[in-house]
């Protein structure tokens, strides 16, 4: 089985995630870009440090060579970003990173790349997916052969990365601080890009958690106020300006502040839409998912912009980005870019912004986001994952989306939507959402409100009226 959710296709190893698999996959892909004439560039391959993607990368290589598909391979564990920009940079039709971002150790998966260097639309993961079941034969090339004749060509497009990255960044603001900073790549793929950058703009820099472990130290690698425990207790203790954590393939980030605070993503999308507009003087609107912060609305009515709200999956937010020339646009989870980087998200670049956020404005994090919240008030949301039998999710979705029934909620409901899943919103600017998640076999249902018991009474009335 390979389904495409919102991030890729992802399986547990040994189940669906499999050599034959990753061949399969890779043979569909193939087909379609032969049919549509698109072999006249290469596909980027990159991959990150989990169980097996190395070797994946090499097997979706093999296929390519097979069918006389030009492949390159970032022959290093690659952040997803990086292998965006190198798609984005050749102006390849097809890129993939053998990784499962931010799921337990024992999934995997590939994310999918076109044009452009953005996440794969559901247009296209649905065509692959109809090539899949046409497949009937897979041709391939040992990578060593394939390699000394030319069918394969090992590449490491890291320091022209780090170079844009850098020239997006006001350097010499950023040297005159010397901020302390403190990195958990979380046993991930953000080591060697992030040190480079910081310490080029000569921050004091320390790493925790850098070893290749696929097991990722037990922990979930996603960086979260729970999985960065250990980072938020060493910068109080040792007195960093800011702790930075990223996840698997270091499209994500978590902020520690100097206060032990953790920062929650909605808030980092909001000091940086600030920042960009109130600081850099950058002009234009925002865009989110359904389930990230209204804070962002309220922000771009005072600017006289607009936040645009799209459904999950930052293929949506790229293309809405595209659409109106947005300044920035990120979701709950973590995810961000801004105008004139990659079409995807990058929390190797969106840390390094932070960092320029800090010394520019010679503020503290927790200083510019009181800034924030006394102009547009105080939010706060919860996030729940909710496991439930298969058999039942049947009539979950009856429920939720088919009679449209709703608890008895503790405050009063203005409206509804169901542009993916299902969203909540009250009288008192505040909402929830319901939706399965695309990746896992979970319901997640999330609230943002003025207070946090709100929000638990909100979260909680959904869950009972379930019954999950």
């Amino acid at each position: 089985m390979i389904k495409f959710g919102t991030g890729g296709w992802r399986s547990i190893i040994g189940e669906d995630f499999t050599k034959a698999n990753i061949r399969l996959l890779t043979q569909a892909i193939c087909n379609e870009i032969k049919d549509s004439g698109k072999d006249d560039k290469p596909v980027i391959i990159g991959y990150d440090r989990r169980f097996l993607s190395d070797l994946g990368a090499r097997w979706i290589c093999e296929v390519l060579a097979g069918n006389d598909v030009p492949a390159e391979l970032i022959d290093k564990n690659a952040p997803t970003p990086l292998i965006m920009f190198e798609v984005k940079k050749k102006e390849a039709y097809y890129g993939a990173a053998v990784t499962a971002s931010h799921n337990p150790a024992i999934y995997n998966g590939v994310k999918i790349f076109t044009s452009g260097g953005r996440d794969a639309s559901m247009e296209t993961t649905d065509l692959i997916e109809k090539y899949i079941d046409k497949v009937t034969d897979i041709k391939s090339i040992d990578f060593e052969k394939a390699c000394s004749d030319g069918l394969i060509v090992k590449t490491d497009p890291s320091n022209e990365y780090i170079d844009s990255i850098l020239g997006m960044i006001d350097s010499e603001a950023v040297r005159k601080r010397n901020l302390r900073v403190l990195l958990d790549p979380m046993y991930g793929v953000s080591k060697t890009s992030l040190q480079t950058i910081l310490l080029t703009l000569r921050c004091d820099l320390d790493i925790i958690n850098d070893r290749h472990d696929t097991l990722f130290g037990g922990r979930l690698p996603s960086p979260s106020a729970a999985t960065l425990l250990h980072l938020k207790q060493l910068v109080v203790e040792k007195k960093y300006d800011i702790g930075i954590g990223t996840d698997g393939d270091a499209d994500r980030l978590g902020v520690i502040d100097d206060e032990g605070r953790f920062i929650h993503p909605n808030e980092i999308l909001a000091l940086l839409y600030y920042y960009l507009f109130k600081y850099k003087g950058w002009k234009g609107d925002v865009v989110r998912n359904l389930a990230t912060t209204s804070l962002l609305d309220d922000m771009a009515a005072d600017f006289g912009m607009k936040c645009h709200e799209v459904p999950v999956g930052f293929k949506h937010i790229s293309s809405a980005m595209e659409r109106t020339d947005a300044v920035i646009g990120g979701e709950s989870s973590g995810g961000l870019t801004i105008r004139g980087h990659i079409k995807g998200k990058d929390g190797i670049f969106a840390a390094t912004l932070l960092i320029e956020m800090m010394c520019v404005t010679q503020k503290k994090i927790s200083g510019m986001l009181n800034d924030i919240y006394s102009r547009y008030g105080y939010r706060t949301m919860v996030e729940n994952a909710y496991s439930f039998d298969a058999c039942k999710k049947e009539s979950l979705v009856k429920m939720l989306y088919v009679d449209r029934k709703l608890p008895d909620f503790p405050m009063t409901v203005i409206k509804t939507s169901y542009m993916d899943g299902l969203k909540v919103y009250f009288e008192n600017k505040g909402w929830l959402i319901a939706r399965f998640s695309g990746t896992e076999p979970l319901l997640r249902v999330f609230s943002e409100m003025p207070d946090k018991e709100s929000a638990d009474a909100a979260c909680e009335a959904m869950k009972d009226f379930l019954g999950v």
